[in-house]
């Protein structure tokens, strides 16, 4: 039997655990998940014969040398600033990793070790980033390869709720990590390329310059910018394109009820807030307006932001609860980005019989015997409750799969690497047709800009 250690058994892993379990037989596998608290590895694991869930602490460095050494691969699917320690011991006891996480300058900075021992570590191998390197390289190889020149890129993705759960004013609910949802953007602007200028759009701009989206069945989306997309430009060697630009999805409506949280500094992460285990979630809003000895906290805040009672902003402000004099933040020392994250777990946590959603859209403008051309590419995929997300699907699937194969020695590839290259992509793509994650292409009339040039 072969050992595969699985650090982590957060939200993400649950089809990643049963892919590999499903594997188990037919491949001599033996699936170890590890971590803190076990009893969520044993409910993954399920008693499969050929699966083990233990404790582990990433921290307690005798119990990792001593997991590390005994896999024959290991998958991190840790927060991404643990990755370090485990690409460490990997590389030490001679182990091949695959996490879903960006590179970090830490772990390419091991690159050559990793290269130099005959190992790989596979990263950003979930859905983005994953999924979208796989899917968008694919096209634009295909494009190059018949001849076609790129001229604009554009990338996007969403995690949401699907329609049949989607039952608050919002359209939203939570995928994945909600702190990473409340302090989205952040850190500097959004950096991107438009017909062959560089734009930007700082934070408090970025959820009010928004793209269209129409999908197939699905309807309209908007989409606001990541924050660097300009990296990708030689990852994909997109070097003379004219357009390159990254974005979320949300549906419609989102981004402009979410500015109200960032105009009014809810979204801060930078300070904690005096007495915030006491206060009420309307103490909260009203911390954040101006004093009055006669207005309503209701009031000062219309009156402040300029939102007309009638606006359906409003409606998703009260929906939440915002106002609620009993019902209390509970957070000792909090920042307004962990209180805002409390206020709206009550809201957009999905319920055991909730179905998330992963949307996926890519465009690819390309010039081909002095004609330009474009393509658009679709991906949908739907969760089956809280547990089997579309979201663990779609991170752990390609994880899974990429496991067994980096383990099978087929991608014949070493050091520190993404899923970008050729060898890579194209099986693990085919395999994930078997699960319904598939692109949809339709060729369209090439127009050369966007939304975001109004």
């Amino acid at each position: 039997m072969r050992t595969i250690l699985i650090i982590g058994a957060g939200k993400s892993t649950a089809y990643l655990v049963q892919y590999l379990l499903q594997k188990s037989e037919a491949e001599q596998l033996r699936v170890i998940l590890a971590d803190k608290n076990s009893a969520f590895a044993e409910k993954l694991i399920n008693q499969h014969p050929n699966g083990q869930a233990i404790a582990f602490d990433v921290f307690n460095e005798e119990q990792r040398h001593k997991q590390i050494k005994n896999a024959d691969i290991v998958v991190s699917m840790l927060p991404a600033r643990f990755h370090i320690e485990v690409a460490k011991d990997c590389l030490k006891f001679g182990k091949n990793m695959v996490t879903a996480s960006y590179v970090s300058d830490e772990m390419q900075a091991l690159h050559k070790e990793v290269e130099a021992k005959g190992l790989l570590f596979l990263n950003e191998m979930g859905v983005d980033p994953g999924i979208d390197h796989m899917s968008a390289m694919a096209v634009i190889d295909r494009i190059k390869a018949n001849g076609g020149e790129m001229i604009l890129f554009e990338s996007f993705t969403g995690g949401l709720v699907a329609p049949e759960s989607d039952n608050n004013l919002w359209n939203y609910k939570f995928t994945w990590n909600p702190r990473n949802v409340v302090t989205a953007g952040q850190g500097g602007a959004a950096k991107f390329l438009q017909e062959g200028k560089f734009k930007y759009i700082p934070y408090h701009r970025l959820f009010r310059r928004t793209e269209f989206l129409e999908v197939d069945g699905y309807g309209r989306f908007e989409a606001y910018a990541n924050r660097d997309s300009l990296k990708y430009q030689s990852i994909y060697g997109l070097d003379a394109i004219h357009t390159l630009y990254r974005g979320t999805i949300r549906r419609v409506g989102f981004g402009k009820a979410w500015q109200i949280f960032i105009m009014l500094g809810m979204t801060d992460d930078s300070y904690t807030i005096e007495d915030s285990e006491h206060m009420s979630y309307r103490d909260f809003i009203n911390s954040f307006l101006p004093y009055s000895h006669s207005d309503s906290v209701e009031l000062k805040l219309r009156h402040q932001l300029k939102i007309d009672q009638d606006d359906i902003i409003w409606e998703k402000l009260e929906e939440l609860d915002l106002f609620n004099p009993n019902k209390k933040v509970e957070l000792k020392n909090a920042t307004p980005a962990q209180i805002l994250q409390k206020i709206l777990m009550d809201s957009w946590t999905l319920k055991q019989e909730d179905k998330d959603m992963i949307v996926m859209y890519h465009k690819f403008g390309y010039e081909l015997n002095g004609k330009k051309h474009q393509i658009d590419a679709t991906m949908v995929c739907k969760g089956d409750n809280q547990t089997y997300t579309a979201m663990a699907k779609t991170v752990g699937l390609p994880i899974a799969i990429g496991a067994l194969k980096v383990l099978n020695n087929e991608f014949n590839l070493k050091g520190v690497q993404i899923p970008i290259k050729k060898v890579i992509y194209k099986p693990i793509l085919k395999e994930l047709e078997d699960f319904d994650i598939i692109f949809k292409e339709k060729e369209v009339k090439y127009l050369g800009y966007n939304i975001l040039n109004a």
